[in-house]
């Protein structure tokens, strides 16, 4: 008698495994009409001539000017003290040749076929694992 209720208890189980099985399959059915449903109801992808161009003058390029720094105290600003964000409160250099002149002054190009050290690195950075 044993035998005739386990026998019994596993193919209810089958059966409710069964029955699962075919709700998670009609959910994803589901899923995939209403996914298909809204992609119809959607505008179509771009056609290349709704693109955009390139203006007639060609590519537009970055300017490049020389601003005249701002002097900030010995002993630093504080932020309600500060004039703003970026270079704000600068102004654009009336000679704009001497001001990079100045900021490039400390600049030192390296030469030879050694791997180019950035600047502020330790002095035997980038000279590999044989110097």
């Amino acid at each position: 008698m044993d035998m005739t209720l386990s026998v019994d208890a596993i193919i209810s189980h089958i059966v409710w495994f069964f029955f699962a099985g075919l709700v998670i399959v009609g959910f994803l059915l589901g899923a995939f009409k209403l996914g298909q449903r809204v992609r119809a109801k959607e505008p179509p992808p771009p056609t290349p001539e709704s693109q955009p161009h390139l203006p007639d003058g060609g590519a537009v390029y970055e300017v490049r000017e020389e601003r005249d720094p701002v002097e900030i105290p010995e002993g630093g600003l504080r932020p309600h003290e500060m004039q703003g964000y970026g270079n704000f409160g600068s102004t654009t250099s009336t000679h704009p040749d001497e001001v990079r002149a100045e900021r490039e002054a400390g600049h030192q190009q390296v030469k030879g076929p050694h791997p180019h050290v950035q600047p502020g690195a330790p002095p035997d950075a980038g000279r590999g694992a044989h110097a």
